[in-house]
Formats: C-alpha cells, sequence, structure tokens
C-alpha cells in the first residue's frame, strides 16, 4: 500500500516538503503506545532493542524519536544540533535520484539549537515512555571560525549530554564550508577533548567521511583511541558522484543511497582494523536484511540507515530486523 501511495503521490512533492509530510504522519505515530522490544543487545554499556538505527539527518530536532521506535528502530540519532538555531542553506536543498536509490543534500545543518532540543529531550525522557537508544549527533554553527569550533561543539555537548545515551561529533558533512577540514588532527583533538570534559560519561563517537584518505581515517581512529572514547560512525554522506548521467547528480551537496554502499564498506573494513575494540556503527547504502548481515560480519556493531527508508517505506526497519 506505501509503495503505491509513494509512487503516485509522495513523488510527486518536492523532496523536502514530502519529508515534512512523512515527518508529521511519523509524529501521529510516536502517540500509539510503544511495542514490547526485548532489550537483548548491550553495546557500549548501552542496552539496544536491535541492531538497525536511524541516522542522523532524519530527526534533527528530536520530534520523531517515539515515531521511529514505533516503526522498528532500535536506536535514533537526532541532529546534527548546533548551539544556536539555523535555518540552514537555501532550497531548493534536498533531491531525490530513483533509478539509483539516492539522495543528495545539502541541508545545512537546520536545526532549532542545542538549548531547545536540550529542552524537548529532557521532557521526552520525564514522560516515562518506553524509548529507543538516543544518540545526538553535534555540530558547528556556520558562521562560527574554525578556531573557535571546539567552543561550539563543547557549549552543544554541555547542554545535551545528559540526555543523550551517546554523543556523536560530526565533522564530516559537506554541506557546511570548512567542516570536513576540522578532521585534521590538529583541528579535531582539542574538539574532541573539549567534548570529552563536557559529556560526562555519555560516550562518544566520531561521525567520519567516506572521501577522507586511508591515512586521515587512521589518524582519526589513532585519536579515538588516545582519548578512549567510543567508537565511530561510518560514513557520512559523499561528495564523489557514480558515472551514471543524471542531471541531478549536477547537484551540490552530499550523495546517500545505494551509490555509497562500497565506500562505506572499505571505510568500514578499514576501521575495524585499527579500532578491534571500539563500536563502529556502519551506515551508507543499507536496504536489505542481507545488507545488515553483511555489514555485521564485515565488523560493525550497528547499522543505520536514512534513504533507504525514504524508498521503502515505514515498514523497513521491521523487515530489516526480522529477516537479518
Amino acid at each position: 500500500m506505501y509503495q503505491a501511495l509513494f509512487q503516485v503521490f509522495f513523488r510527486r512533492l518536492d523532496a523536502e516538503f514530502a519529508h515534512h509530510l512523512g515527518a508529521l504522519i511519523i509524529r501521529l505515530i510516536g502517540l500509539l503506545p510503544p511495542p514490547k522490544y526485548p532489550r537483548a543487545i548491550e553495546i557500549a554499556g548501552m542496552k539496544f532493542v536491535n541492531r538497525v538505527g536511524m541516522a542522523a539527518g532524519f530527526d534533527k530536532n528530536a520530534r520523531l524519536v517515539r515515531g521511529l521506535y514505533r516503526l522498528g528502530f532500535g536506536h535514533v540519532e537526532v541532529g546534527t544540533i548546533t548551539p544556536l538555531p539555523q535555518p540552514g542553506n537555501a532550497k531548493p536543498r534536498l533531491f531525490r535520484i530513483p533509478q539509483l536509490r539516492a539522495l543528495i543534500n545539502r541541508m545545512g545543518f537546520n536545526n532549532d539549537g542545542a538549548a531547545v532540543v536540550a529542552r524537548r529531550l529532557k521532557a521526552l525522557r520525564a514522560s516515562g515512555t518506553d524509548l529507543p537508544i538516543i544518540g545526538v549527533n553535534i555540530g558547528k554553527n556556520k558562521l562560527t571560525e574554525p578556531a573557535q569550533a571546539a567552543d561550539d561543539y563543547a557549549a552543544c555537548a554541555r547542554q545535551l549530554a545528559r540526555y543523550a545515551d551517546y554523543l556523536v561529533v560530526n565533522v564530516s558533512s559537506p554541506n557546511t564550508p570548512g567542516l570536513r577540514d576540522l578532521q585534521q588532527t590538529d583541528s579535531l583533538l582539542p574538539i574532541l577533548q573539549s567534548v570529552k570534559e563536557h559529556s560526562g560519561k555519555t560516550p562518544i563517537l566520531v561521525k567520519i567521511s567516506p572521501d577522507s584518505a586511508d591515512q586521515d581515517l587512521l589518524e582519526v581512529a589513532n585519536l579515538v583511541n588516545r582519548l578512549e572514547l567510543a567508537g565511530v560512525i561510518a560514513t557520512n554522506t559523499t561528495i564523489s558522484r557514480p558515472v551514471e548521467k543524471s542531471a541531478v547528480l549536477a547537484e551540490i551537496g552530499g550523495l546517500s543511497g545505494l551509490p555509497l554502499a562500497e565506500l562505506s564498506k572499505e571505510v568500514l573494513i578499514l576501521l575495524r582494523g585499527a579500532l578491534p575494540d571500539k563500536v563502529i556503527i556502519s551506515v551508507g547504502g543499507v536496504e536489505t536484511a542481507a545488507d545488515v548481515k553483511e555489514r555485521l560480519k564485515l565488523g560493525a556493531d550497528l547499522v543505520q540507515g536514512y534513504t533507504g527508508f525514504v524508498y521503502h517505506g515505514p515498514a523497513w526497519a521491521n523487515q530489516l530486523t526480522r529477516d537479518a
């Protein structure tokens, strides 16, 4: 039923408008009684109901956590959250590529800001309802100079860590100018130190770009080991493009979905070798239960999706966890 509606209706809508419409439906689903999932998987001290989560970028402002949990996601990563609210980049900024089952986005960290999201998460925690594991993905504001980036990440950690099951340091989005430069060791070290200083016992992960050279990825892994962080999320979207010809592929932004799968797996294999005892969440091009099984076999502890959910509909997470 959903697929037919999607083909006829949702794909005729502007991609971002369709997202907001879908989000409204998910919020309504969140009003239903929560399912009774067994919490059987313990990773980094957190108990997950399954290994499939919603990646950051879908629920930017922590409004959809309950609905996504009811749709079968064992964890939901909200954000990216910045210290101050910001509108993001100019529209249009989200594009579908159906023939590749892919998306291009250049959203630009549009979000309500750390203070508002912290209040929202506090209320969610106080509601008493059963919840998934909640990750909070944090970044810097667009206008913050790179030299002050650590202050932005610290501000987010200070306000949000107490309400997060884990924090994610996002220095790999291609849609904030200069952000990926912060993955260099000299820039990343003070950011991670500041987040660690303000996060208490909340586990910290670093979200990594699929476009970095192997040596750069290994240097990030070395920092994760040195600072005794929980692990990494591999990977963010890519600025590379497949050979297929499509006018949409000329759009600037991060590419997600099926074309990202091989890059994501390559980074997973590399990082598992460098981080044998750390948490690795694999994201990028996951579509089927077989994909989930493959990522786990390659060394992932958890798997996330976003684009697969957009194309396959509300039953997708339950399908993955039932068949994986």
